[in-house]
């Protein structure tokens, strides 16, 4: 999962390990695979704004020819996730504030929706998952990165939860535009011990089966983020 670097004019080269496909692309067109594996790496924080993508690159990490790198490519312009770079070859675009404040305010009602849905379908061991991730997003208060990992499994289990397939693909391409925001809201001083009270309230509402209160915490908590985020932007 990882990429193909470069921030500056000189080349910034990952870990050879760290840009791969994955056991659950085995089986799909090698162009499919290959998108999936650019949009792993934006969702988790490989590829950055920025960071330049050469298509000899990313098709040497994933042993394939550049046919499908050309392919996954044209995808990932289609939905402005990478930019041409002003002749330089293709960039991951960086969000703007305004479009920030676009994206959060969609964010804000998917993830009401998602919660309130999984108050009502999510099993017992769906939730023991989320709360399971939410003790360990407190426990990794040193690691911003390590944070981040936590609550994005968190979401996607109140996702899956919510039984509801074109809901969580929104869901979960939206993941991949809040990377083009840049670093992680959770190195903001006092973010993360409110954000960890706000993932308890909502997984307490979801254990109680009450709709209304989860889709009014999930939606508290994205108003939150986009707070932290704008401060972030605007630092």
């Amino acid at each position: 999962m990882a990429s193909t670097i470069s921030t500056s004019p000189a080349t910034q080269t990952l870990p050879e390990g760290a840009f791969a496909l994955a056991r659950d692309d085995e089986g799909l067109a090698l162009g499919e695979a290959t998108y999936r594996a650019l949009c792993r790496a934006l969702r988790e924080g490989a590829l950055k704004p920025g960071d330049r993508l050469r298509e000899e690159e990313v098709a040497r990490r994933l042993s394939v020819s550049r046919t499908p790198v050309r392919e996954a490519f044209g995808r990932l312009l289609a939905r402005r996730l990478i930019e041409p770079a002003g002749g330089r070859g293709l960039i991951v675009r960086r969000l703007e504030a305004a479009e920030a404040l676009e994206l959060y305010a969609l964010r804000e009602i998917l993830e009401g929706a998602a919660a309130r849905l999984a108050a009502r379908h999510a099993a017992a061991a769906e939730i023991d998952l989320m709360r399971d991730h939410a003790a360990a997003f407190e426990r990794a208060t040193d690691s911003p990165r390590e944070m981040e990992r936590e609550n994005r499994m968190m979401h996607e289990a109140i996702f899956r939860a919510a039984r509801n397939r074109y809901l969580d693909a929104a869901l979960r391409d939206m993941q991949d535009s809040l990377a083009l925001l840049g670093p992680t809201t959770f190195g903001v001083e006092g973010r993360p011990a409110t954000a960890a009270a706000e993932h308890r309230a909502m997984i307490e509402a979801i254990a109680a089966r009450d709709a209304d209160a989860a889709e009014r915490a999930a939606r508290a908590h994205m108003q939150a983020a986009l707070t932290a985020r704008m401060r972030l932007l605007r630092a």
